[in-house]
């Protein structure tokens, strides 16, 4: 099957795949070719692609996904691969995003450092292969 992974500077991804996997609203969904037509919102999570015998992780942060005729495309804000993630800043924003947390602010402040936490997690996931 295709895979296309696009934000809105640049294709990330674009090829052929064996499988892949993504972090929908609702967990986790594995698609395999030939499978069901499927549209579904994406949370901010891992996607994992697998290609030839080699797995691929991916920080992929919200989006869509649309799979239809094995074709599948993920049109999200911001994608970055496991070689594009810088670990040290990664845990240095999880930790400021759990001070913030902890810190109880005004609910504004409160969803911004939840969202900073799943990205840092999410990087953190990937760059670890998780």
């Amino acid at each position: 099957m295709n895979l296309k992974i696009i934000t809105h500077n640049k294709t990330i991804y674009d090829g052929t795949v064996d499988e892949l996997e993504i972090t929908g609203k609702e967990g986790v969904i594995g698609i395999l070719p030939n499978r069901q037509p499927i549209t579904t919102p994406l949370a901010i999570g891992v996607t994992k692609v697998t290609s030839n015998s080699e797995t691929y992780f991916y920080a992929t942060m919200g989006g869509v996904f649309q799979f239809s005729d094995n074709n599948a495309i993920i049109l999200t804000n911001a994608c970055e691969s496991e070689a594009d993630i810088d670990i040290q800043r990664a845990k240095e924003a999880k930790a400021r995003a759990e001070e913030r947390l902890s810190k109880h602010e005004a609910q504004m402040n409160l969803t911004r450092a939840e969202m900073a936490l799943a990205r840092a997690m999410t990087r953190l996931k990937v760059a670890n292969h998780e």
